[in-house]
């Protein structure tokens, strides 16, 4: 007899997501953490009375994440306290324009006006087809299964409209964009919103397009930190006896007659499930944590040739004076070329550019509360960093890289920062690896061009070992807090078809 129902590996919030959802399926749900926390890229740590977020700055998409708490008899609201984030952002191009980006759209036009009223027109036309494929995707997409041909299939079949947007699943997001605006400043302005999914305008597919505007529906900040959302998940599933247990990092899974039956914690304990749900990268669990006998050899080479997405090294700045900003997220720009030649020329290479540019996350601008009185966090989201920099290491230009990257932020964006940081604390690709044990510290787990999306994706139900199933960035529909809560949805909805 198994000890539990279903064992989830990783209490990021698409494992929590799925153990919260079928703990209310009446199942015994045992959730297992490595870290001292929950939540992995969607966590907040403290130090010294000030609230960090480890990762995810924002939420956006928030239906998505509501779904699956009315699954559960609530709401998003009701489990987390939500601050309303507007304007969405402010771009600062690398000439020093701004040019900011209220949630309503018609302020939005106006902004766009002054800056390039001849892309008035474009901004039209691109908000209403953007408008007309995000209530299609919605509809269908997000939490629908993606395993196969068959599953793309139907997923097309039941919602038909989504036909009408097939292109952009085969274009770039930059041709998208291009093909609505002209202007270069406000290509520029709008260039960075594709390292949201992990690659560069150039490369990224199309229908990520939608994603600034997708932010005009509404973008929130979770009251006392990111990790508001996970801890959401945790406390439903609470409810209905979800057990979590963190400090217990999982070493392998054991396997028979290629089952999933148990899992082995690095301490030795063995632990048994009828269900094994898996929330982390999907390439390591294949190639690492699994006797190599259970998968075919054509499957092997499968998993071993998926690329892991781009890390993201962040430095989180606590200061003693409120930076001269104006609102949660302050986008440093490059024209929208020289993004694309930055991850050719250089991050593809093993360099880190000199030059930043990335995100400003000013979460005290939203929740005082983060920091002691008067006191103030950003957390700078930089330029992709390579995992494995060209003749030197992370570990041996930390420091440097920090106050470079400091003295070109007081420069150009916080003059006089240098004298207001109380801490300052430089988390690297390596970093990220050890401490949320991400392969490469890749923040989306695999790289999400088109042959790594949909059915191309490692599946939801495994095609290689019964009674496992994946949830999180490395499975449809791919990274991101709304999407990898939708795969703990879709795993969820899985296990309640295919395992009584």
């Amino acid at each position: 007899m198994s000890d539990y129902d279903v064992i989830v590996i990783g209490a990021g919030i698409g494992g929590l997501c799925a153990g919260a959802l079928l703990a209310h399926q009446g199942r015994k749900v045992l959730v297992l953490e490595q870290a001292p926390r929950v939540g992995g890229c969607c966590s907040t740590y403290e130090w010294n009375g000030y609230k960090i977020d480890i990762g995810a700055s924002i939420i956006e998409f928030p239906q998505v994440i509501n779904w699956a708490f009315e699954r559960m008899g609530t709401t998003f609201q009701k489990e987390v306290d939500l601050i309303a984030v507007d304007p969405t952002f402010t771009a600062r191009l690398h000439d020093g324009t701004e040019i900011t980006f209220p949630i309503d759209l018609d302020k939005t036009k106006e902004e766009i006006r002054k800056l390039a009223p001849e892309d008035v027109r474009g901004w039209e036309k691109y908000s209403q087809e953007m408008d007309g494929f995000l209530k299609a995707a919605l509809d269908g997409f997000f939490v629908t299964p993606a395993r196969s041909l068959w599953d793309v299939c139907k997923l097309f079949a039941k919602t038909p409209t989504l036909l009408k947007y097939g292109s952009l699943f085969f274009g770039s997001y930059e041709g998208v964009l291009r093909k609505y605006l002209k202007n270069e400043k406000l290509l520029e302005a709008l260039s960075f919103h594709s390292f949201y999914c992990g690659l560069p305008p150039a490369l990224l597919p199309g229908h990520f397009s939608m994603i600034p505007y997708a932010e005009h529906g509404g973008i929130y900040y979770a009251r006392g930190g990111m990790i508001g959302i996970p801890l959401g998940f945790q406390k439903c599933g609470e409810r209905r006896g979800m057990e979590v247990r963190l400090n217990a990092a999982v070493e392998k899974v054991i396997v028979e007659n290629r089952t999933a039956r148990a899992v082995k914690l690095s301490d030795g304990t063995v632990i048994s499930a009828k269900i094994i749900v898996s929330n982390i990268n999907s390439k390591k669990l294949y190639t690492e944590m699994i006797d190599q006998s259970n998968i075919s050899r054509l499957a092997r080479a499968g998993y071993k040739s998926y690329r892991y997405s781009m890390a993201t090294p962040m430095i989180y700045l606590c200061l003693d004076y409120a930076p001269p900003l104006k609102d949660h997220h302050t986008l440093m720009t490059v024209p929208m070329q020289k993004m694309n030649d930055y991850w050719f020329d250089h991050y593809e290479k093993g360099e880190f550019p000199a030059e930043q540019f990335g995100i400003l996350s000013w979460t005290t601008r939203s929740d005082p509360s983060l920091a002691p009185p008067g006191h103030h966090i950003i957390a700078v989201t930089l330029a992709p960093g390579p995992y494995r920099l060209k003749g030197t290491t992370w570990d041996n230009e930390k420091e440097t890289i920090m106050q470079n990257v400091i003295r070109f932020l007081e420069s150009r964006y916080l003059p006089g920062l240098r004298d207001h940081i109380v801490h300052a604390d430089f988390s690297t690709p390596v970093d990220f690896e050890k401490r949320l044990l991400s392969p490469e510290g890749a923040i989306y787990a695999l790289r999400q061009d088109l042959t790594n999306a949909m059915m191309f994706r490692p599946s939801a139900k495994s095609k290689q070992i019964r009674g496992l199933y994946l949830v999180g960035a490395s499975t449809h529909p791919g990274g991101g807090v709304p999407t990898v809560t939708a795969s703990g949805m879709i795993a969820a909805d899985l296990i309640g078809k295919y395992e009584s």
